[in-house]
């Protein structure tokens, strides 16, 4: 007793590629061209279907339109060929450039009231909550101003000490005080005394100071202490 579903694959006159799929066999041919219109673009009322065997040898034409799939010899792993008659050409409906794109002015999208940035607008929320959103600005302007006052008491040339949070205490040179463009913020730049950071001086291709590879790293001042810290030896190089 056969299986009450078959897997197939189907090919077409319009596409380069098949596709795997499964159908049931209790589908009348009406019915399962509807289906493959979905998989090969076709119109059902286009379509010439062709069953081809496992070992790709034809073996006969589905085109009794109320018989139903089952009645064909048709197994797992066979082909059905999908012939278009639509006057349709070979690779039409896979080149998407050919297919118009839908296209909204600004202005127009301004005035839906079905969109996420009507949604946004009526409920204040993001960039559209002006309180909010000032609030968030001055805070950052806060927080510019506390980093630009820790810097100002870090120079370049002084060893200082790093206590970054989940890390141990690092020693080393300060190199550079002042913005990136890597982050918002002031940084300060450490040439470490062992290699225990994690660059050279430079950040996405960007040169702020000079130091072998692994030995550089950027911080925010508010971990960097300045003083009389001399060189410690961290034993890297013992066996």
């Amino acid at each position: 007793m056969s299986a009450p579903t078959v897997t197939v694959f189907i090919s077409s006159s319009l596409n380069s590629f098949r596709s795997e799929k499964r159908y049931s066999r209790s589908l009348t041919i009406a019915e399962f061209k509807c289906k493959l219109e979905l998989v090969v673009g076709s119109p059902a009322s286009c379509m010439e279907l062709e069953l081809y065997g496992v070992d790709d040898k034809f073996y006969s034409k589905l085109d009794q339109e109320d018989a139903l799939l089952g009645s064909y010899p048709v197994d797992d792993g066979c082909r059905i060929h999908v012939i278009d008659h639509s006057g349709a050409r070979l690779g039409e409906y896979e080149d998407v450039s050919k297919v118009e794109k839908y296209k909204l002015s600004q202005e127009a999208y301004d005035q839906r009231q079905d969109t996420v940035r009507s949604f946004l607008k009526r409920s204040k929320l993001g960039r559209y909550n002006e309180e909010e959103r000032a609030q968030q600005e001055a805070e950052a302007a806060q927080r510019l101003a506390e980093e630009k006052a820790q810097a100002s008491t870090i120079s370049v040339g002084s060893r200082c000490e790093v206590r970054a949070p989940g890390q141990s205490p690092r020693r080393g040179t300060v190199m550079f005080v002042g913005l990136t463009d890597f982050k918002p913020g002031y940084w300060i730049g450490v040439r470490y005394d062992e290699p225990l950071g994690k660059n050279d001086g430079s950040v996405n291709g960007k040169r702020y100071f000079e130091c072998q590879a692994k030995y550089g790293a950027f911080v925010k001042p508010a971990v960097v202490t300045v003083g009389d810290f001399p060189e410690e030896d961290y034993g890297l190089d013992e066996m």
